[in-house]
């Protein structure tokens, strides 16, 4: 009985382990893929509150930069991630061109480092 309540506990320290090493490994690429994207994590004093406030500033201004262009692109439709630099675009325009457009104004936004594009194109209801 003593045995199987030791090897149990073991089990779980090493499960325990592995979990806290995987998340290390993981918050270290998060952390070098933010410090790409600002200079003040490059001198490593950010913290990982500072670098959400970061990622949702420049979240803030590609999709503004977005938004400027609203004669060319419905921007409604379209969502924006921004982590470390990279920036996600998601969600759907009513024309093929307009996924390029966008995709070159997020590119041109300071601090954006890379872009990717997962929008589609949808027709507005009752649109031809």
């Amino acid at each position: 009985m003593k045995t199987n309540w030791a090897l149990g506990i073991a089990g779980g320290v090493l499960i325990v382990l592995a979990s806290v090493h995987a998340w290390a490994q993981a918050g270290a690429s998060e952390t070098s893929a933010a410090s790409n994207g600002t200079a003040v994590a490059a001198s490593g004093s950010m913290t990982a509150k500072d670098i959400r406030k970061a990622d949702h500033a420049l979240r803030r201004k590609v999709y503004s930069a977005i938004v400027t262009h609203n004669k060319e692109i419905n921007a409604g439709n379209i969502s924006v991630i921004a982590k470390g630099g990279a920036v996600t675009l998601d969600g759907t325009v009513v024309d093929a061109s307009q996924i390029d457009k966008v995709s070159e104004i997020a590119k041109g936004v300071p601090g954006v480092t890379s872009v990717t594009n997962k929008l589609t194109i949808k027709k507005p209801f009752g649109g031809q």
